[in-house]
């Protein structure tokens, strides 16, 4: 019997066998695009023309892939698929931009000596049980949500478990990826996931995400001949790294050329630098410090007005359904009874105190919060339902298969890791 998610593949393959062999039939490029727009995400800028401050810059918020066409001649109709396009296909899902500043995203592992990739994994944590079950299966690329690499390492010895499992998979040629944050953080992650097991609402984000931009100040000068400007934009080049400026150009009558350069922190120095030297732009000169622009619906934490408000009893009943958990922990709201009805909630995975502190809600869902932060919610009046960590946020890595699953050819195998579970239990 056809699944879902087997019926959507075979389908996805009957297309592409039927491209290959009749190229007359059906436009590649246009089942390709098609194909894409099944789960990609590509979140709407504000247009540049709503603030002179937004630098929006799409390729660089929202990386695409570089050549559709080429991906689904090479990977689907050759049935072959190597590791870049993968993390092109991984990335296209999930920006490595979302994740935070402090995070540690993107290929952690690789190996010395590409090979297609056949076999993925997807885990919540890598341990040693996880391990033991990706060298069983031979997989190429584990992707583990947490990263199992965080913090610098000054060596890779065995008596260290993590660097012990980092040796193992180059031993193994295995590829390790890490989203984490950026999962967190993307629409239609694991926290629009988690704040979907009470239903349907109205869901806003709690924690906003920004577009990441090189460029974060802008100069304006003017200038008195092209001549001029030749020379000082060349000299501003040279300032940052030789890279391709951004600059615009307004020519008013008798009043010399006007200028706008935007350029990175790095650079803001040594070009404000090189303006001075010259008479007219270090006359002219002004110095905007550039806003970056929100990604609506990105960022971390979810806030949902559910459309059918429930009792906390019956919340409780959804998310043990939703997480696949037979136990959580409860913490009423000062007033709150098991009758109380919810009609907000607000949802971390995790530990999701950071964003959940202060967000005024009937109900907080999160992983974990240490007690006096428990304490601080409750006194509120808002209860608290605890899953412990990873347990509210594994139950997305079924979601993400199928996502990624539909977008990868049927000679690639996605495999959620039976041995992965939450190292604290109730007994």
């Amino acid at each position: 019997m056809l699944t879902g998610r087997n019926l959507t593949r075979t389908f996805v393959s009957l297309s592409y066998r039927s491209l290959c062999a009749d190229r007359s039939l059906v436009s590649r490029s246009a089942l390709c695009s098609s194909a894409s727009t099944v789960s990609s995400i590509r979140p709407s800028l504000p247009s540049p023309s709503h603030s002179r401050r937004f630098l929006t810059n799409r390729q660089t918020l929202v990386p695409l892939l570089p050549s559709a066409h080429s991906l689904c001649h090479s990977t689907h109709c050759s049935g072959r698929m190597e590791l870049k396009e993968v993390l092109q296909v991984l990335e296209q899902l999930a920006p490595l931009s979302l994740a935070e500043s402090w995070d540690n995203v993107g290929l952690l592992v690789e190996p010395s000596k590409p090979r297609p990739v056949k076999t993925v994994l997807l885990t919540n944590d890598l341990t040693d049980a996880v391990m033991e079950e990706a060298e069983a299966m031979s997989c190429d690329l584990m992707i583990s949500y947490h990263p199992p690499l965080f913090r610098p390492i000054k060596r890779l010895v065995q008596k260290e478990w993590k660097q012990r499992l980092a040796v193992r998979a180059v031993e193994a040629g295995m590829a390790i990826f890490s989203p984490h944050t950026s999962w967190d953080s993307v629409k239609g992650g694991i926290n629009d996931w988690l704040v979907g097991g009470l239903g349907s609402g109205q869901v806003s984000v709690l924690s906003q995400s920004f577009g990441g931009s090189s460029h974060t100040h802008k100069l304006e000068f003017m200038v008195r001949s092209q001549e001029e400007l030749d020379t000082v934009m060349e000299e501003l080049k040279a300032c940052d790294g030789g890279t391709a400026l951004q600059h615009s150009v307004n020519r008013p009558e008798n009043s010399g050329i006007h200028v706008g350069v935007t350029c990175s922190e790095s650079a803001l120095t040594l070009s404000v630098h090189a303006l001075l030297k010259h008479t007219t732009p270090s006359q002219s000169l002004s110095i905007l410090k550039l806003e970056k622009p929100p990604i609506p619906g990105h960022g971390p934490g979810r806030l949902s007005v559910l459309v059918q408000p429930v009792t906390v009893a019956t919340a409780i009943q959804k998310m043990k359904s939703h997480l696949g958990l037979s136990h959580l922990r409860l913490a009423l709201g000062w007033g709150q009874t098991l009758e109380s009805t919810v009609c907000t909630v607000a949802v971390c995975a995790g530990s999701g105190i950071s964003v959940l502190s202060g967000v005024k809600a009937d109900l907080h869902i999160t992983g974990e919060m240490a007690h006096h932060e428990v304490l601080d919610t409750v006194a509120k009046g808002t209860s608290v339902i605890l899953s412990d960590h990873s347990n509210s946020e594994r139950g997305y890595l079924t979601v993400f298969r199928e996502k990624l699953a539909v977008r990868l050819p049927e000679s690639v195998t996605v495999v959620v890791s039976k041995a992965d579970r939450d190292p604290l239990e109730v007994v």
